[in-house]
């Protein structure tokens, strides 16, 4: 069987991205998914000097060994100010700077959502740049915008349209697995 890891690139225990990503990953039967609730990780703001004086901490270890051993990753990202957020930026840095190539083969299912109308395409459209060049394959992409109107805790995605576009890049996410 197949194994997906799904998080979001947010660090708030409140993250609509994690709940997006929770949402998702529950439509998936044929597949074994590892969710990761990012609010539970904390690191240090990258630095050369700590990373010369401390080295890598456990969990970046620990998040390489969990990408190495999947097919596939789900991911929404957040977005503060256009762009991801200081957290997941800091998240990538720390796994580049062990791997560069830290997504090589990894086929990506990448999502954003926001409770703004533009569903944080700008943070979507950053982070699809930098999985493709930690060797990322960004096989689909969606972005669900004002949130609070179109997804509900209980019925998920309610926009019709916007529920399509979820199940069709879901779609040809699971079937490049």
């Amino acid at each position: 069987m197949s194994k997906l890891l799904a998080f979001a690139g947010s660090n708030s225990t409140k993250s609509i991205n994690f709940k997006l990503v929770e949402h998702t990953a529950s439509l998936i039967t044929d597949k074994e998914v590892r969710t990761l609730n990012m609010s539970q990780i904390s690191l240090p703001v990258f630095s050369e000097d700590l990373e010369k004086e401390e080295g890598y901490a456990p969990i970046i270890k620990e998040l390489l060994t969990e990408i190495s051993q999947v097919e596939g990753l789900i991911v929404s990202v957040n977005e503060h100010n256009g762009y991801p957020s200081a957290f997941f930026k800091n998240v990538l840095d720390w796994l580049s700077r062990v791997d560069r190539s830290f997504l090589k083969d990894k086929k990506v299912l990448l999502m954003a959502t926001s409770k703004g109308r533009g569903g944080a395409l700008n943070s979507l459209e950053a982070t699809q740049k930098l999985f493709t060049r930690f060797g990322g394959e960004v096989v689909a992409t969606f972005s669900l915008p004002s949130f609070n109107y179109t997804f509900t805790p209980t019925e998920g995605i309610t926009d019709v349209e916007l529920k399509q576009a979820h199940q069709t890049a879901l779609g040809k996410f699971l079937s490049k697995i």
